[in-house]
């Protein structure tokens, strides 16, 4: 079924740009239908239209494999913005609602958790920082409000606080564990200790300008958020990018996504079960791809690798070496996990600990590793082809137990197919520029791409003088931290660490 069909199914009509207007009183309705029709929701955003002669207006974005994202908006009041919570049917709208809430003042009305999120102490109630009368540079007194953990009360139950500040360089995390001996009865995360503005300071800047801004949203994953950024923008001024272009973007996000197994790979076998082989070997591996990644683009972390318009180039000579160090890796890689596969130590901590079930995963909608290691198969690289990715063969690799075992499985698996297609775009490497210029006008789009974490996807408003109106942004970490509470109760609390890194989230891609 194709999006005329299904929007015809369900009586919705389209405007030009693809987007369903709908009261705000029958949103929740119209996402639930949806959802029934297996349409999961991907992403939400609000925007201000007061400017406009408007009030606000809140939008959720569907998936629609293999046709397309459908977005149903609503429009509302300028003065008590508020809509009936999507969360009571499609749990996957549970933190974008709260967001909205800290950072717009929209209400979704009968919210099972209308704790703030976002700005949960330190920013003062009713301060909303995305509202266009907000001002960047406001120098707000510290809050110090309350934060309410939920608790489990009885008989031999304790708290176990961790963090926020944690024994290693690691971002601030706080987890709240209720415990029976050392067995988790509930867990529960507060995040967003680090809140950095971006969406409010890409705010009338040149798309160019943004894109220095996009390039640190997760310092790890720059390729996959500049590249989702560069898409949206691209889409919205109605650009198309050159076929050689299109090839090294598949070449940049997939060296990205070795780079990010492989430390993960590592860290989930080394510092997750004490197998220090696996991290001291995952590490010196990653630390030669960092090596690669400088010699080739100038920036270890690849910054500079996606740009609007195109891509950094990579000319003959470099791609000889990258295919040199390619292999390299392959052969190691595959020696260390053969090691791992067979330490019965290692894989019996792995198995059947911190299972994801595949309904809690779709129901939260899991994004990357969290989705495929309990087996669904989504990826946009080949539900919504981007880049060159139609054009270059590659499988969607899911394992079914949603265990640790499993999602060490699939970045391994995973680490093959990236090898593959690196591979068949250079092979296949058409000549010409890999850049061309990009006019910029009014316009706004979606944009998206599969991080190694999973799918990022954003949304650009470039206003009348081509300057950034609004920019939305959708990382997978952001999806996946409330997994937490799904896959931690049952395991013992040694076990948690094995847990967080083998979803491996990005603590500042979450904080935006």
């Amino acid at each position: 079924m194709n999006i005329d069909q299904l929007c015809s199914q369900l009586g919705f009509v389209r405007s030009k740009g693809g987007v369903v207007e709908i009261p705000s009183a029958e949103l929740a309705e119209r996402a639930q239908a949806l959802t029934a029709a297996n349409v999961p929701l991907a992403f939400m955003y609000a925007t201000d239209e007061r400017a406009l002669g408007a009030g606000f207006a809140v939008h959720a974005v569907f998936s629609l494999a293999g046709s397309g994202f459908l977005t149903l908006s609503s429009a509302l009041d300028a003065d008590a913005p508020a809509y009936p919570s999507l969360t009571r049917t499609t749990m996957a709208a549970h933190w974008y609602e709260r967001l909205m809430g800290d950072q717009f003042g929209i209400v979704a009305e009968g919210h099972p958790d209308w704790r703030r999120l976002m700005h949960h102490e330190n920013i003062p109630v009713g301060t909303y920082p995305l509202r266009k009368d907000f001002a960047w540079n406001t120098k707000l007194a510290q809050a110090k409000e309350p934060y309410p953990m939920h608790q489990v009360e009885g008989k031999g139950i304790y708290e176990i606080p961790v963090g926020p500040i944690h024994a290693g360089v690691i971002e601030p995390g706080h987890f709240r564990f209720n415990v029976r001996g050392e067995r988790i009865l509930a867990l529960e995360g507060k995040l967003f200790f680090t809140h950095k503005g971006v969406e409010k300071l890409v705010e009338g800047k040149t798309p160019e300008e943004a894109m220095r801004f996009v390039e640190r949203i997760s310092g790890d994953m720059v390729v996959g958020h500049t590249l989702a950024y560069a898409e949206a923008v691209e889409r919205a001024v109605g650009h198309t990018i050159t076929p050689r272009a299109a090839r090294l973007r598949v070449v940049w996000s997939e060296l990205e996504r070795i780079s990010g197994h492989v430390f993960d790979i590592g860290n989930m076998a080394g510092n997750g079960t004490g197998f220090t082989f696996m991290a001291a070997q995952g590490f010196r591996m990653l630390e030669e791809l960092r090596r690669l990644y400088e010699s080739l683009v100038g920036h270890r972390y690849l910054r500079g690798a996606i740009v609007l318009g195109g891509a950094y180039d990579i000319e003959e000579d470099a791609q000889e070496q990258l295919r040199s160090q390619l292999e390299k890796t392959e052969r190691e890689l595959k020696t260390i996990l053969n090691i791992a596969f067979q330490s019965d130590g290692l894989m019996e901590r792995f198995e059947t600990t911190g299972v994801l079930s595949q309904a809690a995963a779709r129901a939260y909608g899991a994004r990357g590793i969290g989705a495929r290691g309990s087996n669904i198969p989504a990826d946009v690289r080949r539900d919504h082809p981007y880049a060159a990715y139609a054009e270059l063969p590659f499988a969607v690799v899911t394992e079914p137990a949603g265990d640790v075992a499993a999602r060490f499985k699939v970045r391994a698996r995973e680490v093959t197919q990236s090898l593959a297609l690196i591979r068949a775009a250079l092979a296949s490497m058409p000549e010409g520029s890999a850049v061309s210029t990009v006019t910029i006008k009014q316009g706004d789009a979606l944009g998206w791409a599969e991080s190694f974490r999973g799918a990022v996807i954003d949304f650009v408003r470039l206003d009348a003088q081509g300057k950034i109106d609004r920019l939305a942004v959708s990382d997978p970490s952001f999806m996946n931290w409330p997994l937490f509470g799904e896959l931690g109760p049952g395991n013992i609390v040694p076990d948690f660490p094995l847990c967080n890194k083998s979803l491996g989230l990005s603590y500042s891609g979450t904080d935006l």
